[in-house]
């Protein structure tokens, strides 16, 4: 009689604990349900500076590395769709990358702006010509950011919501460039590193405005990049490269993994 009860209470106990996993583990896959996610944006997306390009992608240049394919071989979504680009503007993105988009999708991942502003002239302007002439041509890039980037970013934002009304969307920053005092070898002067660093943080400011007003979750990177910028001893991003002059100032590996994904990753 003793050992029927005691088996009865041990079966009790096993019961228990099989339903108490049984709920945390349906708990877990509800949070970590599959998703239909798509990635759009320009090079910081893409992947460019990365490496291990698919040569299907041509000249937009995607990684296998970037930071959208590590999140999806991190997560396993349901579906994935990678249109990002190199060198992609505001314009290309509603033009040619919003196809995958749907009432199914529930997250999508975007940067775009850089490539509107100049980016990829404010830096040949800075890397060839005079400390002068850099900071004019930075100066022309903020006041694209204040008066004009706005509307072109509401354009993108609108044309996402109206194809995928249900999808989280994050839209992600880009660094500060460069890590300020001491010594540095990277052919700029202190003022010309400084007046990056801001027109840098002015396309932020915006872009983080913007998302906020059309209800988009915005992912800042500069935390991520601190301590790894230009000029710092472990850089996340490209410097000049004369011989890929194409992965200049873009993040590398280190910087898609280290500084890209956990900063999409905390907010996706």
């Amino acid at each position: 009689m003793k050992l029927s009860r005691f088996a009865a209470f041990s079966s009790s106990l096993l019961l228990g604990a099989v339903l108490a996993l049984t709920g945390a583990g349906a708990a877990q896959a509800a949070e970590t349900a599959a998703v239909d996610y798509v990635a759009l944006g320009d090079s910081y997306s893409s992947g460019v500076g990365a490496g291990s390009y698919d040569s299907a992608s041509g000249d937009c240049k995607r990684s296998t590395k970037a930071f959208p394919v590590l999140w999806k071989n991190a997560n396993a979504p349901s579906s994935f769709a990678f249109t990002a680009c190199s060198g992609a503007r505001t314009g290309d993105v509603t033009s040619g990358q919003l196809g995958p988009l749907s009432t199914a999708t529930d997250l999508v991942s975007v940067t775009i702006g850089g490539n509107d502003a100049g980016f990829a002239d404010v830096m040949t302007t800075c890397v060839l010509q005079s400390e002068t002439t850099c900071i004019n041509r930075v100066n022309q890039a903020k006041s694209y950011v204040a008066d004009t980037l706005p509307g072109k970013l509401d354009s993108v934002y609108a044309a996402i919501r109206a194809k995928a009304p249900n999808a989280r969307v994050v839209v992600l920053g880009y660094p500060r460039f460069y890590k300020l005092g001491g010594s540095c070898l990277a052919g700029l002067s202190e003022n010309e590193r400084r007046a990056i660093n801001e027109g840098s943080d002015i396309l932020n400011e915006a872009t983080a405005k913007r998302a906020a007003d059309h209800g988009y979750t915005f992912a800042g990177v500069v935390p991520a990049f601190t301590g790894h910028e230009i000029c710092s001893s472990s850089s996340w991003l490209h410097s000049v490269n004369w011989l890929n002059i194409g992965e200049s100032y873009h993040p590398t590996a280190a910087g898609q993994s280290g500084g890209y994904l956990p900063s999409f990753r905390a907010v996706a």
